[in-house]
């Protein structure tokens, strides 16, 4: 998908959370799209399960012709697509945390959570050379929905790599407050791939994708493990 699609079918969920459920023709008229074109991103929403379709309420007598669809963010495309109750929800047990603990709670919290997503891309990536596993930690972010690539990326002063952009974020609101979110993010892929990774941006802090470095010659070593931590 390209980012000009990515961008439109974005806009589409946010006039659907603004909005509520609407029609092709209304939601083509609100992006300035042809019927064609909103009806393709549509479809692909469909697929991937970001929408739904349903009948429109229908009062009085029913003219020829098919009824007109509504289309409706799922649970899944609420989830993805902005803000919401359980964002609010986990900011306030942060702020808790944070009051009641401490910002080393915090970080230890953050940790933990990354833990068990740490263990499992690394029975994928264990196995594999070093110089492959940029490429195969992407395809599992992807398989995750966090709609990741890879790049040869502008390099840094003294060293060669890559770059793993996220495009998807499922924490960035919660993220802005707590950037230990993202710390503890960076360390894991700092040990998942063997080496010293830097994180360039964020989407929690208006980037447009997360981006990690990730040079190309190992250097990771153990006194290392947490030197991946960058503020982000």
């Amino acid at each position: 998908m390209s980012l000009a699609d990515r961008r439109t079918r974005e806009r589409v969920a946010r006039l659907l959370l603004e909005r509520g459920p609407s029609t092709a023709g209304a939601l083509g008229e609100m992006l300035g799209l042809t019927p064609a074109a909103v009806r393709k991103h549509l479809d692909g929403m469909l697929a991937d399960g970001t929408l739904v379709a349903r009948d429109a309420p229908h009062r009085g007598p029913r003219g020829r012709g098919r009824p007109a669809r509504l289309f409706v963010l799922t649970d899944a495309g609420h989830a993805t697509k902005g803000p919401s109750a359980y964002d609010s929800v986990a900011v306030d047990a942060l702020r808790f945390l944070r009051d009641t603990a401490g910002d080393e709670a915090v970080e230890q919290f953050a940790r933990a959570r990354m833990s068990e997503w740490e263990a499992r891309y690394a029975d994928q990536l264990a196995s594999l050379p070093l110089a492959d596993r940029p490429a195969a930690l992407a395809d599992a972010l992807c398989a995750d929905g966090y709609a990741a690539t890879v790049h040869e990326g502008a390099n840094l002063p003294g060293q060669s790599g890559v770059q793993v952009c996220q495009h998807h974020c499922p924490v960035q609101h919660v993220a802005q407050e707590f950037p230990e979110l993202c710390e503890a993010e960076t360390e894991a892929i700092g040990r998942l791939v063997g080496r010293h990774v830097q994180r360039l941006a964020t989407i929690a802090h208006g980037d447009g994708v997360c981006t990690t470095h990730i040079p190309l010659t190992p250097v990771f070593t153990s006194a290392t493990a947490t030197s991946g931590r960058t503020s982000s």
